[in-house]
């Protein structure tokens, strides 16, 4: 099938050379000239295990098309998927900034002829296929279409896995016809098993916010349940894997760390917060999420200045890690972003390395000193936080660190030696993680 994506960044290319890869002539379209001609030149502007490589091969194979002409993009398509950016509007906590996907729905309305299915992909509020259709019908009222929901459920840095072996595959729709088009769409991924669910439009919308927001209560939760445990000297870690255990609950997000971040988790639960606001349905737990990971930062600088004796004026701090996770090289949210430059307000001087985030981080935050691996960030440092749990951090030469570090001091807010803590202390270090105290 001939379709169109319009939007090239994350959700985008991601979704674009996936279905390439399922067989489909995919035409990529995006108004930036400049990201356009890079990627025609095989330039991928983002990080994402794999996609460099699909889409290489699709674009090699003609199966795959970046255009800049929206156009001439979605001529003689069958679909047009809207996977533009929906970032926090500054008109007020909690509002999507829906300018870019209702301007889409504008320029598209006047070109449509045969009958197209209109889809978003990009996460939106409640209510927004409804205002894209209003939109298209009120420029063409003799458009032949129908508006699709089909949320993105990717995880950076486990895009292409999760795109080509979802859990599921949510589709809102209010006819058979555009019903049927998205099953021949999604068809590769049907052969054993139906994975679409289909609903209607705003149940489609609320999944995908109410996914998030879920996650990030159990994130919460787990943040909450560590801070108990060092509190009464139990093993938070242990106690949240036992009870992972149980099937009802389930293992994943009960990780205790920095607080949630990246462009989904705080969006997304900000946005659902305010739906439910503005229905006079408030979503309390929610709500109460919000207000606990905000703070979260905040409890994590007070964790390493602790960690130092109080005095952290002066001191060299060595920072691993600088995205929201690993296998991105995405800072948006992060929780560096907010620790850090506290903890050099207090006269910290912040050596930092991160595998892929660096460039990023050196347009938002300048009084840092950035390294080319964790062995340069840790040279004469007082102190090594470990931010991001990238692989690579995971089998550092300690006995390296000791000797290249001035102090013996790790806090590790990720716990990725929370079980070799024991060799970690016979090195010499003094180890503080996250959710127990010995």
């Amino acid at each position: 099938m001939r379709i169109a994506i319009i939007g090239s960044g994350y959700v985008g290319l991601v979704s674009g050379a996936c279905f390439a890869n399922f067989g489909h002539e995919i035409i990529c379209v995006d108004k930036n000239k400049e990201k356009i001609k890079r990627l025609k030149n095989g330039e991928i502007p983002i990080y994402e295990p794999g996609l460099k490589t699909i889409v290489k091969e699709n674009v090699a194979s003609g199966r795959l098309i970046f255009m800049d002409n929206i156009q001439e993009a979605i001529q003689g398509v069958k679909a047009i998927f809207i996977a533009v950016g929906t970032p926090e509007s500054r008109r007020g906590e909690g509002y999507a900034d829906m300018k870019y996907v209702f301007g889409v729905a504008k320029e598209i309305a006047p070109l449509i002829k045969d009958y197209t299915v209109i889809i978003d992909k990009s996460t939106v509020p409640v209510g927004t296929a409804d205002r894209v259709n209003e939109i298209i019908s009120e420029i063409n009222p003799q458009a032949n279409f129908d508006v699709v929901s089909n949320p993105e459920f990717l995880r950076e840095g486990s895009a292409i896995e999760d795109f080509e072996r979802p859990d599921r595959i949510v589709v809102g729709a209010n006819s058979e016809k555009s019903l049927e088009i998205m099953n021949e769409i999604y068809s590769p991924l049907n052969v054993s098993r139906n994975q679409i669910v289909a609903v209607d439009l705003r149940t489609a919308e609320m999944v995908k916010l109410i996914s998030n927001a879920f996650l990030s209560i159990k994130i919460v939760f787990a943040n909450e349940v560590a801070d108990l445990a060092e509190k009464i000297h139990a093993d938070g870690i242990k106690a949240l894997i036992a009870m992972g255990m149980d099937g009802r609950i389930g293992e994943k997000f009960l990780h205790p760390g920095p607080g949630y971040g990246g462009s989904c988790f705080p969006k997304d639960t900000k946005s659902i917060e305010k739906t439910g606001q503005e229905a006079g349905a408030h979503l309390t737990l929610v709500e109460a999420a919000i207000k606990a990971n905000s703070g979260r930062k905040a409890g994590m600088v007070r964790k390493i200045i602790e960690a130092m004796g109080e005095k952290i004026s002066g001191k060299k701090i060595a920072c691993l890690g600088l995205t929201f996770k690993p296998n991105t090289d995405d800072l948006r949210e992060s929780p560096a972003l907010v620790i850090l430059p506290s903890l050099i307000e207090k006269g910290a001087q912040i050596r930092a390395y991160d595998p892929k985030g660096m460039e990023e981080s050196k347009k938002i935050i300048k009084d840092i000193k950035y390294r080319n691996s964790s062995y340069e960030a840790c040279e004469g440092a007082d102190c090594l936080v470990i931010m991001t749990e990238w692989d690579e951090f995971r089998g550092l030469d300690l006995k390296k660190i000791k000797n290249l570090m001035k102090g013996n001091i790790i806090v590790d807010l990720r716990n990725i030696y929370y079980k070799k803590r024991k060799n970690v202390e016979d090195i010499g270090f003094e180890y503080i993680g996250v959710g127990f105290k010995e």
